[in-house]
């Protein structure tokens, strides 16, 4: 079991700035003085003595700059001609993330064709304060589809770290294949983030989908490792967040992970929300983990999305300047191969029904089919048909922060359930879902969704979930009675969590013991189900031709080890138009 350790950041060698191209004009100045016999104003020194020549003065004057660039840079939701490009800039000591000190200041931005910035393609300067918590977010407008390029941003000399990123292809084009990283579900205090490394050490991806809890809202000793809440790194600030300070603070935190930075420069991400963003179990008025003497659940809702569209490279209402909209829900397109449909499934939702006892079973099954209920809102769900029919692109790719396969413990015997229900609380009374968190509450518009792909015979629906902490693979049935009969809707492929605790850490049972009676059981009683793990942490990846999609699952040893093991552990495919699952038997890449 792990010991509580501070939060782990990148060292000064790491940041360290990299001097400017060419004599900085302050330099050029005092040169033109000195050789004219004019008097320099600056700090008083011995003469002969300075910080070139004096190893004391140079420390000093080491100890005394300032990192400008201490949180990375990212970029994220590409175009065929544009991508956007993040960082946050420091301007001075005591302008830190939160604190709502420090100057209105100008950094500059470069994007080239190259990493030694030869072939500088885009540039320009953008204008931040702590209005905005000095970070800076760029729509590059103007660049060439499906092409690698270099960005970086440069304050008072010294460069930020040098970010790579990618163009979407043309909106035309066929390209041969896409390949994305997926994760979700990583919680700071439960573990480092091993997978986050893992793929930015690939080099075969063209986007990383982050499908959900970014990061994590709890306290320090709420929810960290295993069943015992130990803190593998404490969170910052040391209380829940609610304040737009605390929002603000916990997300700089995140992005001081050295892994967490790494993959962010790796490649451009695409990113949805889903609950912990805000706080546990939201929904549009209000959420589990938030209490009255909180204050306005609506007004805390509106600070931890000013802070997310702030800090993260995505474009909210299809802009990257901040307003007071918060619409995140959105397409991507891949040319003629794929689109993706990046849902939000917590701000239009209504609440959550209440299965626990003594609630009737036949009331909470009434309730969670009323068709006035709804996970998507009105609006998103006749974007979301629209996303299905469209016919342009082969794979309809559904970012979908819950799962959407149907799942029951109807004939799931007591003896294997009441343990597990006696430890976590997760589990209803038999013959209702397991989860009316995800779609199984909400199954009217479930069978919405359904409908219109069947009404409208639709091929290539994609479904790429996050949030349940296990990995899944699932056929999605028309009928989940009559099923195989009767068809399915498309596939549905589940990551787990990079480090939030799942069912064997809940238990705080030894790997793939006490998990596996349960498992065997649902897939005994859901045949659509063609893949269960309900044990193991890490990423996957995502590969698509025209021909097929695959799903890959990677998985991690120890997570509150920093170095540990990283396995590839199952894949599953679905042929293009058969919209069902197979196991394969290698992953692809590297």
């Amino acid at each position: 079991m792990p010991t509580n350790t501070a939060p782990t950041t990148l060292t000064d060698a790491a940041q360290s700035p990299t001097p400017p191209n060419g004599l900085p004009r302050r330099a050029m100045l005092a040169g033109t003085a000195a050789g004219a016999g004019a008097v320099a104003f600056g700090p008083r020194a011995a003469a002969g003595s300075n910080a070139a020549t004096d190893p004391t003065l140079a420390a000093k004057a080491a100890k005394r700059r300032v990192r400008h660039f201490q949180h990375g840079v990212a970029s994220g939701d590409p175009l065929p001609e544009a991508v956007l490009i993040w960082t946050r800039v420091t301007p001075h000591r005591k302008a830190t993330p939160g604190s709502g000190k420090g100057p209105r200041v100008s950094v500059r931005w470069e994007v080239a064709r190259d990493k030694k910035f030869r072939k500088i393609v885009r540039r320009g300067t953008f204008a931040t304060s702590a209005s905005r918590d000095h970070t800076v977010k760029v729509d590059v407008r103007g660049l060439e589809p499906e092409k690698w390029y270099y960005y970086r941003f440069v304050f008072r000399g010294q460069k930020s770290p040098v970010g790579r990123t990618r163009t979407a292809p043309a909106k035309h084009s066929v390209p041969d294949h896409l390949r994305f990283g997926v994760v979700s579900c990583t919680n700071l205090q439960a573990g480092y983030f091993t997978a986050y490394r893992a793929l930015a050490q690939r080099t075969d991806l063209h986007a990383v989908l982050h499908l959900g809890d970014y990061l994590y809202e709890y306290a320090p000793g709420e929810y960290g490792y295993g069943n015992a809440n130990v803190d593998v790194r404490p969170h910052d600030p040391p209380h829940e967040m609610v304040s737009l300070s605390d929002y603000r603070r916990r997300h700089a935190q995140y992005k001081s992970d050295p892994d967490l930075m790494a993959l962010h420069r790796a490649y451009p991400w695409i990113i949805t929300w889903d609950d912990h963003e805000v706080t546990n179990d939201q929904w549009k008025s209000g959420a589990e983990n938030h209490q009255s003497d909180e204050g306005n659940y609506l007004k805390r809702r509106a600070r931890a999305h000013r802070a997310y569209d702030e800090w993260m490279p995505v474009r909210m209402d299809g802009t990257a300047r901040l307003r007071d909209g918060d619409r995140l829900f959105r397409r991507l397109r891949f040319g003629r191969l794929a689109e993706i449909s990046m849902l939000d499934l917590r701000t239009y939702r209504s609440e959550q029904v209440n299965t626990a006892f003594p609630t009737p079973v036949p009331a909470a099954e009434s309730e969670i089919s009323d068709p006035d209920r709804s996970i998507t809102g009105e609006r998103q769900m006749a974007w979301l048909k629209q996303s299905l029919s469209r016919r342009d692109q082969q794979w309809k790719i559904i970012g979908n922060p819950v799962m959407i396969a149907p799942v029951t413990f109807a004939a799931v015997p007591d003896e294997v359930l009441a343990p597990i229900n006696d430890v976590t609380g997760l589990l209803p009374d038999q013959g209702l879902p397991y989860n009316v968190d995800q779609w199984d509450g909400y199954t009217h518009d479930r069978r919405e969704v359904f409908t219109h792909i069947k009404n409208h015979q639709i091929d290539g629906a994609l479904f790429v979930t996050g949030d349940i902490h296990s990995g899944w693979a699932c056929d999605l049935p028309f009928n989940r009675g009559s099923y195989p009969l009767g068809g399915s809707a498309g596939v549905e492929f589940v990551c787990s969590s990079i480090t939030s605790n799942n069912l064997k850490d809940l238990l705080g049972a030894p790997r793939r013991t006490a998990s596996i009676p349960v498992e065997q059981t649902i897939l005994a009683n859901n045949p659509h189900i063609k893949y269960l793990n309900f044990d193991d942490h890490g990423f996957s990846v995502l590969d698509i031709t025209s021909k097929r999609a695959q799903f890959d699952w990677f998985i991690i040893g120890d997570r509150a080890e920093q170095n540990t093991s990283v396995t590839w552990t199952k894949s599953m495919a679905t042929t293009a138009g058969s919209n069902t699952v197979h196991e394969v038997n290698k992953p692809v890449g590297a």
